[in-house]
């Protein structure tokens, strides 16, 4: 099974970036991560991330682009 999902929902309009992400967590095993990639940061997700045992890391990228990191909290 491969740890890293890669998820790019830049340039989609809301709510599909919020239900593309929801759908891949509900799908990822204990030991994988999602890697998202995104033009605006999901401010709205951070709240249900933790609300449900993840963890998160968001890193603003030179080209505008935000990349977050999730895994579920041990």
């Amino acid at each position: 099974m491969n740890n890293e999902i890669e998820l790019n929902v830049c340039g989609l309009e809301p709510p599909e970036p919020m239900e593309r992400v929801l759908d891949a967590l509900s799908h990822m095993g204990p030991d994988q991560r999602l890697r998202m990639l995104i033009d605006r940061e999901p401010r709205p997700l951070y709240r249900i991330l933790y609300n449900n045992g993840f963890a998160y890391e968001t890193h603003s990228r030179p080209d505008y682009l935000y990349e977050i990191l999730i895994w579920h909290k041990v």
